[in-house]
């Protein structure tokens, strides 16, 4: 199994805006005063291009679909949380935490993925989990180790025990669950998603072990990721808040990989780090501050990944 893609899948903002049904357990998102909702979505988009453009300059093709306006999704920039495709031609729909994000799934872009030769087999839909308030956000939630069959995963408001481990379950994967923390006014609070904390690219790992607060589990996953012959290459949760560890390793033209992040999260690493990253593939980052402050997520969850087989 294939870790990393070529083909990413990435929704245009029309209304994007700080989103207040996930501010309550995502304490990244900031309150922009002064601005209007209409600027903010313009500066949005403008960075939204800018990357797209890095992105398609060195041959990752990228499939970019228009939100729309009606139904109100401010946080539609974010489609891996809905929604994963996998080589088997199987694709995944997810149970979402806030309502307002449920409004994102959409029936079109898989029809959009079908007109452009990509194969989908089958439907997995998780989404009455909802119903219990049960709630697992893709890759947000999951990080997957697809070349290992190993999936981990920290356990939040977002990301439910048990549909952890029936995910494993279904798609013969190694489940490896932990708790991750982040301060926030000095308590101890749970990280919303796993890839803010947690990156897993083909050879290495980017992962801020300090968030694993149970000195256990932390070794558990430490130990997985070296098990899994990945080199570990540690942040630490002042990165975390600099979206360092918010990163998606992509390939390029001629199958060249790249580590893709924010701007914000590169200017975080210290030389050291980038050095251990630049070992194994070149970075490439793009401004995201509008996006990063209002939607408290980064370039990963910007990026859907799509690894259907082509007809």
């Amino acid at each position: 199994m294939n870790q990393t893609t070529n083909t990413i899948l990435m929704i245009r903002p029309v209304a994007f805006r700080m989103n207040e049904q996930t501010a309550v357990n995502n304490y990244y998102q900031k309150v922009l005063d002064n601005i209007t909702p209409a600027t903010v979505n313009a500066k949005a988009q403008q960075e939204f291009d800018t990357f797209v453009e890095k992105l398609r300059a060195v041959g990752v093709d990228v499939i970019v679909v228009d939100d729309t306006l009606d139904p109100d999704t401010p946080d539609s920039i974010f489609p891996n949380n809905w929604i994963s495709f996998h080589e088997s031609g199987e694709v995944i729909l997810y149970p979402m935490f806030a309502e307002n994000r449920r409004l994102e799934r959409r029936e079109d872009i898989l029809e959009i993925l079908e007109d452009k030769g990509f194969e989908i087999t089958d439907i997995w839909d998780y989404t009455s989990a909802e119903e219990d308030d049960l709630f697992l956000e893709g890759t947000g939630s999951l990080l997957l180790d697809r070349a290992n069959e190993k999936t981990y995963c920290a356990l939040s408001p977002r990301a439910d025990e048990g549909l952890v481990i029936e995910f494993c379950e279904e798609f013969e994967n190694d489940p490896v669950i932990f708790e991750a923390f982040q301060t926030v006014d000095g308590e101890r609070k749970h990280i919303y998603h796993t890839n803010v904390m947690m990156c897993l690219a083909e050879t290495f790992a980017v992962i801020c072990a300090d968030c694993i607060d149970d000195k256990q589990e932390r070794k558990t996953v430490l130990n997985s990721l070296k098990s899994s012959g990945k080199e570990v290459i540690t942040i630490t949760e002042e990165q975390v808040n600099s979206f360092a560890g918010n990163m998606l390793q992509v390939k390029g033209a001629d199958d060249k990989r790249y580590l893709v992040m924010s701007t914000q999260a590169y200017e975080s690493l210290t030389e050291a780090q980038i050095k251990a990253i630049e070992k194994h593939c070149p970075i490439l980052h793009s401004s995201l501050d509008t996006i990063e402050m209002c939607g408290g997520g980064s370039a990963r969850c910007m990026m859907a990944e799509v690894f259907l087989p082509k007809n």
